[in-house]
């Protein structure tokens, strides 16, 4: 049985900005009452608070990619421009709305905390900034390849940052622990991991037929890999004639199949669940799979289904062939090896086994814009590659031009100008959506995904400080007071009234990045002129208090107007 990784904190944090908040949270502007707006009477209150959800006018829909640009010798480069590059979907040239450029030194950010009194100093936290999920494929690793590549993950993970976090997920839901930097945490759970293939029993099955020759028979009707599994019954099992091997081989092709489709369906289901986990993380996000590879002839839509949502998530799928630098010969610990006449068949039906095996994984990767590291015995420099950040990346953003909402996927191409040779690596591509998505969703949208980034934005005049007092020894309060500047706001004029809506949301997380609580609060402005000029001052302050324990906690705070525009802040909460 299957154990579901844990996923309690992704459903609070999906549905945060749909949900009424049950913390405290109070508005406090200089003048006006927070009672009900009445849109047609002169008295009406000039701010009001909702809980409820409104409609946003959403003005793009951006498609992001995140490029690495390599030169000739492999080095990242670091010094190309919005100019120099050239983005294509589905070879249609496209317009780069939006463009920056990220080295690994500029984060991860330090946030100070206040001091919550001039007794108490301020803490500093240092952001997690990159969360990579190593997922263990223990299902097909056989022991001898899970060795290695144990050994080479627990020398990896010495070298890890003090703002990476690191998971370890296995296929079989079993030895598993959830994001952490506790270091030896990580290496005892490696310790712990096994080969757990859905049949261990650890015999050669007679006729030997792997999953990719029952996939020939089965359902290609490919004769030749029928009649050579037919000899193979013949000889291992004594049968009387070739009729009797026929139907033995179709038996047990049958059998392995069924055998083969569930081993799948599982590495495939735990890869979605590590992108899940991932969804909610706030910063880089990737899913290196350790695997010796899976075939995959039936459920092809399920496997384009995880790489649209990992797209969709802007999650990374890396992957390392855990079989290291390997030919394709006769298993030699096997304790019965075919026939001379069909043992030349066996090894080219291995080889085609091993090519179909890791297509897998460079598909997933060359969807997602991952990379695939394979028939190289060097695990440890693997394990390096794929999960290092970048010195240098680049974020190209577009907004598709008459798109289509037919679910299709779009290729995406991007290249660089000029004549000197450069690699450029980048997501292939994103599935368009299957049908329309209404304003208030997309801006709904909007806001969980800058709550669960790092990224400060600065469209909108707020101010965030944090406060914290302890309630006793175990427990504790921690306030996020957020000032907005609503004098140099963007107002709709209507009825004498100047108006726009607020939408903003306060969001804790714990040391590892993993979502606390959050809150969220609408609030309705429909200033007159002389409030504007004369009596807002001040601004307009707005309070949310959480109930949490003693730790350290970052805070992120997302306001959003009907325009679309944003502002977001980190802030930390250190409580002893």
């Amino acid at each position: 049985m299957r154990v579901q990784l844990p996923f309690a904190s992704a459903s609070l944090a999906i549905a945060l900005c749909a949900t009424i908040a049950t913390a405290q949270q109070t508005a406090e502007p200089t003048q006006p009452s927070t009672t009900p707006v009445q849109h047609s009477d002169e008295n009406a209150p000039e701010l009001s608070t909702q809980e409820t959800s409104t409609t946003f006018k959403v003005r793009v829909n951006l498609v992001e990619v995140r490029v690495v640009v390599r030169d000739a010798y492999g080095k990242p480069v670091g010094n190309l421009k919005q100019d120099d590059f050239q983005l294509f979907d589905n070879g249609k040239p496209q317009i780069i709305s939006r463009f920056s450029a990220e080295t690994a030194e500029a984060k991860p950010p330090v946030i100070k905390q206040e001091p919550s009194s001039p007794e108490t100093p301020g803490a500093t936290l240092t952001l997690p900034d990159r969360y990579v999920a190593y997922l263990f494929d223990d299902i097909h690793l056989q022991f001898g390849d899970l060795a290695q590549v144990v050994a080479a993950a627990k020398r990896h993970l010495q070298s890890l940052r003090t703002t990476d976090r690191a998971a370890i997920f296995t296929t079989s839901g079993q030895n598993q622990l959830d994001f952490t930097d506790d270091r030896a945490k990580l290496q005892e759970t490696l310790n712990q991991l096994r080969s757990r293939p859905v049949t261990a029993s650890g015999t050669i099955e007679c006729p030997n037929v792997s999953y990719y020759m029952a996939d020939l028979i089965v359902n290609k009707h490919d004769d030749q890999a029928l009649r050579v599994i037919a000899q193979d019954a013949l000889e291992c099992a004594n049968l009387p004639d070739a009729r009797t091997a026929m139907q033995a081989a179709q038996s047990a092709a049958q059998r392995e199949l069924d055998l083969g489709n569930h081993e799948t369906q599982l590495s495939l289901s735990a890869i979605k669940d590590a992108v899940r986990r991932l969804v909610v993380m706030p910063g880089q996000r990737s899913i290196l799979v350790v695997s010796p590879g899976f075939y995959n002839p039936e459920q092809l839509q399920e496997q384009s289904e995880l790489e649209e949502r990992a797209l969709h998530s802007y999650v990374t799928i890396s992957a390392l062939d855990a079989r290291g630098l390997y030919t394709e010969t006769p298993d030699a610990s096997n304790s019965r090896m075919p026939n001379h006449e069909i043992a030349p068949l066996m090894v080219q039906y291995q080889h085609q086994a091993d090519t179909a095996n890791s297509d897998v994984l460079a598909e997933m990767a060359h969807a997602t814009g991952g990379s695939f590291f394979t028939n190289r015995n060097d695990l440890e420099a693997g394990f390096q590659q794929l999960a290092a950040q970048p010195e240098f990346s680049y974020l190209l953003a577009f907004s598709p031009q008459n798109l289509k909402f037919d679910g299709h996927f779009h290729n995406v191409k991007v290249t660089v100008k000029g004549s000197q040779k450069f690699t450029v690596q980048a997501r292939k591509g994103y599935y368009a959506p299957k049908q329309a998505v209404g304003e208030a969703e997309q801006a709904k949208q909007q806001i969980e995904d800058e709550v669960f980034s790092q990224e400060e934005l600065h469209d909108l005049p707020v101010e965030m400080h944090t406060q914290f007092f302890k309630t006793s020894d175990e427990d504790a309060k921690v306030s996020v007071l957020v000032r907005l500047d609503v004098r140099h706001l963007h107002y709709r004029k209507a009825e004498g009234r100047n108006n726009n809506n607020l939408t903003v949301v306060s969001a804790l997380f714990d040391r590892n990045g993993n979502f606390v609580s959050g809150t969220q609060k609408v609030l309705q402005m429909r200033w007159k002129d002389e409030s504007l000029s004369s009596k807002l001052a001040s601004g307009v302050t707005l309070k949310s208090s959480f109930d949490v324990k003693p730790g350290s906690y970052l805070v992120r705070l997302v306001v959003r107007d009907e325009d679309g525009q944003l502002a977001a802040q980190n802030g930390a909460i250190e409580i002893p």
